[in-house]
């Protein structure tokens, strides 16, 4: 195991800088996707509420492995086939596309849930004072329903972080790549995942203590 980390050991700290860059990206678009569908969904519009959830079920039913492959292959392949010209995605790209599509199908319930969870008088209080609907949702109803979201998104952070993993299928470095080039390399399987588990475990469980604590803070703060 000394070996392995005195050898490959920056190799792997560096899969786990691009495992971290991969998931933050990810959760960058899926926040702004969870909020586009999140909002659709709380909407008085039956074809914005099936709109969305049209999106959230049909993403939440397609296996992350086989969303990752068609984000890489399929996209770009319809595409070539459809406009006849060279178009390509690398697997950063094809990652986070997919990683976004997948993360902000349960961030769209996140903060629907969210949303909710706000007392509806507090929506109608800021429209009898004069405020538009969307201007009230913006300044009344989010800002008291981000408090009780905050917890949830850290915890959808991790599990994105972990489903990371699965994109060692479309060649992203990341630190199962890595790990399984390295046990390629020196046949050492056992001490080589062991290492990769630790440096999972100490990553999670700093952002799980963010996470207690931020919620901690939140509900000393009502």
């Amino acid at each position: 195991m000394i070996q392995i980390l005195h050898t490959y050991g920056r190799l792997l700290l560096q899969a786990m800088g691009q495992t971290l860059l991969l998931a933050l990206c990810g959760l960058f678009f899926a926040c702004i996707l969870g909020m586009f569908f999140g909002l659709l969904s709380v909407l008085k519009n039956k074809v914005c509420n099936v709109i969305a959830g049209i999106f959230v079920d049909v993403i939440r039913g397609v296996p992350m492995i086989v969303l990752a492959y068609f984000v890489f292959f399929g996209i770009p392949y319809c595409l070539n086939n459809m406009m006849g010209v060279s178009f390509t995605l690398t697997a950063l790209q094809a990652g986070t596309i997919c990683l976004a599509l997948n993360c902000g199908a349960y961030m769209a319930e996140i903060i629907r849930a969210g949303i909710q969870s706000v007392d509806i008088g507090q929506m109608e209080a800021a429209r009898s004072l004069g405020l538009p609907y969307w201007r009230a949702m913006v300044r009344v109803v989010l800002p008291q329903a981000i408090r009780t979201m905050i917890p949830s998104i850290i915890n959808q952070f991790i599990i994105t972080l972990k489903d990371t993993s699965i994109l060692s299928v479309i060649g992203f470095p990341e630190l199962v790549n890595s790990a399984k080039n390295v046990v390629a390399i020196t046949f050492m399987s056992f001490q080589t995942w062991a290492i990769v588990a630790v440096m999972y475990l100490i990553v999670i469980t700093i952002l799980s203590k963010v996470a207690r604590r931020l919620e901690r803070r939140l509900n000393r703060g009502r």
